[in-house]
């Protein structure tokens, strides 16, 4: 009997030993750590769009889209990652239009020449469509949605051939730069021509040089295993951009120069709400084509009544303003959102409300250079205001906006969009 309890006290000894042993301890810690990292770096790589697949990343952007004039769009695309090189990466990908029956691709590359300032020299050549009227900054940081509202109800596009090289490189942590050169074919889908110096354009090619600068004067750093990474975003951000397009230059037929900001500002309260203000400013000129010219993010299909226009309410857009109705040659516009407090009902159902407001300005020089296709322009002040309800059920939400002032049109219906929101994260 003794004997036994001894053999049994022995065991529990050992097994209370092993439990306590730092080593174990230590060695479950580090799994949990390394499994923490792991589903970390995983759901980075979904928020941004991607999933790994050995040393290639899939890029889930080009997977399915929907707008008008395609219809159907989708394809394959995705870079390659550091498990490849962490010298040189390659990307690309191609799509197709199941309404206009056109295959669309793009393939590029890039080296790294300076690890320190995260230094790149990137080339790429591009057959596809942009949407007349767009504006981006080449130093805008990746952004993925599961679908992006606006691009469902866009109809006017124009085909592009571009090549181009760029350089990206990080002048301090606090501020970004990247350079392209491009030329470009372009081709208009729709009904439109340039007029100028007594000829007709209604396809033409440029040549574009532009830098931009993004500044975070007040986001925060953190060195991580030898990496610099941000790990608070700064408010307020600037963002500046200048493209002069050549006459003469790999047969460009225009000359011209553009000036693009952008400025976003927030404010947390105490009360966990956030107020948001982003200001957006561009002017063009010279000769620029419609091509290349602002549009003021309108999101309202041009139909009779309010459930028709029923669709997806964009993040930055215009919600009452209609597809293709302004035009500027200079232009600005003044957003201002304050997030309330989630209302918690229960753990998982968190609605939320959002105020807000929208205005913009423009003008036109030269209006009657651009000819078959008719617009307005924004020399009066262009409101709406609204409300969003976000996250009712599985991210979906409710949007509403009134059109008011300088543009409020007769028919009260059409000055009113009711959509609905979608808002999710992981």
């Amino acid at each position: 009997m003794l004997k036994h309890l001894f053999v049994v006290f022995l065991i529990g000894l050992a097994t209370n030993s092993f439990a306590q042993n730092p080593i174990s301890q230590e060695r479950d810690s580090s799994q949990i750590a390394r499994d923490s990292i792991k589903k970390a770096e995983f759901l980075k790589k979904i928020g941004n769009g991607y999933i790994s697949i050995g040393f290639f990343d899939l890029d889930l952007r080009y997977l399915i889209k929907f707008n008008q004039f395609e219809g159907f769009r989708t394809g394959l695309g995705g870079v390659t990652n550091k498990r490849l090189s962490e010298h040189f990466r390659i990307n690309g990908y191609t799509v197709y239009g199941f309404k206009d029956k056109r295959y669309k691709y793009s393939v590029g590359g890039g080296f790294r020449i300076n690890e320190k300032s995260n230094t790149w020299v990137n080339l790429a050549y591009t057959d596809d469509l942009q949407e007349t009227g767009s504006s981006t900054f080449l130093t805008d940081k990746r952004f993925f949605t599961f679908f992006e509202p606006r691009l469902l109800n866009i109809d006017l596009f124009h085909r592009h051939i571009t090549k181009s090289v760029g350089l990206q490189h990080k002048i301090s942590n606090h501020l970004l730069s990247e350079t392209q050169l491009a030329t470009s074919k372009i081709n208009p889908t729709y009904n439109y021509r340039f007029n100028l110096d007594d000829r007709s354009y209604n396809t033409f090619d440029i040549s574009t040089a532009k830098i931009s600068l993004q500044w975070s004067p007040f986001s925060k750093f953190e060195l991580v295993k030898n990496k610099v990474l941000e790990i608070k975003n700064g408010y307020p951000t600037f963002t500046l951009q200048v493209t002069q397009g050549f006459k003469s230059v790999f047969g460009s037929d225009f000359n011209f120069s553009k000036l693009d900001f952008r400025t976003v500002q927030q404010f947390y309260h105490k009360n966990n709400a956030i107020s948001k203000i982003t200001l957006v400013a561009g002017i063009a000129g010279g000769e620029t084509p419609l091509t290349h010219l602002y549009h003021a993010y309108p999101n309202n299909i041009t139909k009779e009544t309010i459930l028709q226009r029923f669709s997806v309410a964009g993040l930055n857009s215009f919600e009452t303003m209609y597809f293709n109705e302004f035009f500027s040659d200079k232009f600005s516009t003044l957003q201002l959102k304050h997030y309330f407090k989630p209302f918690k009902i229960s753990d998982r159902f968190q609605p939320q409300l959002v105020l807000i407001s929208r205005y913009a300005v423009g003008d036109m020089k030269s209006i009657d250079r651009h000819q078959g296709i008719n617009f307005n322009t924004l020399e009066h002040v262009y409101s709406e205001s609204g409300f969003e309800i976000n996250k009712l059920l599985f991210g979906f939400g409710l949007s509403f906006a009134y059109r008011y002032g300088g543009y409020h049109l007769p028919n009260f219906e059409d000055n009113i969009a009711f959509k609905f929101t979608f808002n999710i994260s992981l």
